[in-house]
């Protein structure tokens, strides 16, 4: 499938690059955390609350593979705007149709970068008094620690890189993509025909 550029911060121009994680690891590691929730969540209908609008293609993946009844709810919350780097402010830009109170809930997320999204929803859904809150990460930072204490699922962990596919995006581009690749700036092509 042929995807062209987008810009990024100050216009340059941006085009998925090397794969970090191919599709076929994708199917086989939501294959597995879908056994290990199923195991975790027997006899109990867990309610998925997807965070829009990176982790809808991992949510729809993750529910079909859990052997259990499922609910869903989504919400999207608001650190990047249209840039590439958390913005430090998180707001709630849609929030959930159904009430939490006494219900298991797991969090799904496309992506655990600053943590800074993450711990205000976490503090946010909690006093809504489920009766069991955990988190599921398709894709945690190398270098974040603040996830170990509070992360219950992940997928794969990431270098720093700025990644798009699989429900993430560069500018509302390139979610499509069945893997997840780097982000990387397009060469300028001279008159000469060298970069």
């Amino acid at each position: 499938m042929a995807h062209d550029e987008t810009s990024g911060e100050g216009g340059q121009a941006l085009r998925p690059g090397r794969v970090v994680v191919s599709a076929e690891d994708l199917g086989r590691r939501v294959r597995a955390l879908g056994a290990e929730i199923t195991a975790d969540y027997e006899g109990r209908a867990p309610l998925l609350v997807g965070v829009l609008k990176g982790a809808f293609i991992f949510m729809s993946d993750l529910a079909r593979a859990i052997d259990l009844p499922v609910e869903f709810d989504f919400m999207a919350i608001s650190s990047y705007g249209h840039s590439t780097r958390s913005s430090g402010v998180v707001r709630i830009v849609k929030d959930l149709d159904i009430d939490l109170t006494g219900r298991d809930v797991i969090i799904v997320e496309d992506i655990i970068d600053s943590g800074l999204t993450l711990n205000y929803l976490r503090r946010n859904l909690l006093a809504r008094n489920p009766a069991s809150l955990e988190v599921c990460a398709l894709l945690v930072r190398d270098d974040h620690r603040l996830a170990e204490g509070i992360l219950r699922y992940e997928g794969f962990r990431i270098s720093s890189d700025f990644v798009v596919g699989y429900g993430l995006d560069a500018g509302e581009r390139f979610r499509n993509l069945v893997d997840i690749r780097a982000v990387e700036p397009c060469l300028e092509v001279s008159a000469g025909g060298q970069a």
